[in-house]
């Protein structure tokens, strides 16, 4: 069986910080995400486009006065008081661990993915994104394989 995949909405500093391996967690307000999940990081504006992914490691809920006790300890690597406004008025906070970030090696745009995914619109937070998953990750490699046909001589 294959492994859930979700796109999840995130600020470009946060998206950067999660793909450059700075940020270990990323904190969700809401969110029923199993360990093994493939993440899929779209970013929103400026950038307005999916970046790369991650592989969900431990996946845990807890309290807000918890979680603002292992931030302020420094038990989340890259976390800190930055990810406070986002969580704070949740009473419990999801805390999905970053497993194996990969940047993509081309952003995939908001009107390509209205191309490749009909009626799509950035989620608010999260959604699932199982059906689409391949098409996108394709399209965000199709660099790197048009460049590989150039080199071996293919003419398209």
């Amino acid at each position: 069986m294959r492994r859930p995949c979700y796109l999840l909405s995130i600020k470009p500093v946060f998206g950067e910080q999660i793909l450059s391996g700075v940020k270990g967690y990323e904190l969700r307000r809401r969110g029923r995400f199993e360990p093994g999940s493939i993440m899929v990081l779209y970013e929103s504006s400026p950038v307005r486009a999916v970046v790369g992914e991650f592989k969900a490691g431990r996946v845990f809920r807890v309290e807000l006065d918890e979680l603002l006790g292992m931030l302020r300890r420094g038990e989340l690597r890259g976390c800190g008081e930055a990810d406070v406004p986002y969580v704070l008025g949740a009473r419990r906070v999801v805390v999905i661990e970053v497993v194996e970030p990969l940047r993509y090696p081309r952003p995939v745009t908001l009107a390509e993915l209205r191309r490749l995914v009909p009626g799509f619109r950035p989620p608010v937070s999260y959604a699932r994104f199982d059906e689409y998953y391949e098409a996108v990750r394709r399209a965000a490699f199709e660099v790197l394989r048009n460049e590989s046909l150039k080199g071996a001589g293919f003419v398209y």
